[in-house]
């Protein structure tokens, strides 16, 4: 990871399951060179886990925010944390 790297947990709110958001979201996040994961949870949230800069973690979680992914986003809710150095790749679970 080296130095300024960070993790962002992101839990996106709306109708966010089907409509094609985490392959969107896996894109973005290729795109901007972070690893982790983009995941359906029961409730019917995305539960969007990166790891990289801390800027390109905050360009992230602006796209996702910005109206411009698929679904409806209603909501973003974000937590940062020490990165974990666990994750290859960016995958969609």
């Amino acid at each position: 990871m080296g130095d300024g790297a960070v993790r962002m947990t992101a839990w996106v709110h709306g109708r966010v399951q089907g409509v094609g958001f985490r392959w969107w979201t896996r894109s973005r996040a290729l795109e901007l060179g972070l690893v982790g994961s983009a995941s359906n949870l029961p409730d019917g949230r995305v539960e969007v886990v990166a790891e990289g800069r801390r800027e390109h973690c905050e360009q992230l979680l602006g796209l996702l925010r910005s109206g411009a992914s698929p679904g409806r986003v209603e909501m973003v809710v974000e937590r940062w944390s020490e990165p974990r150095g666990d994750a290859v790749g960016f995958v969609e679970r």
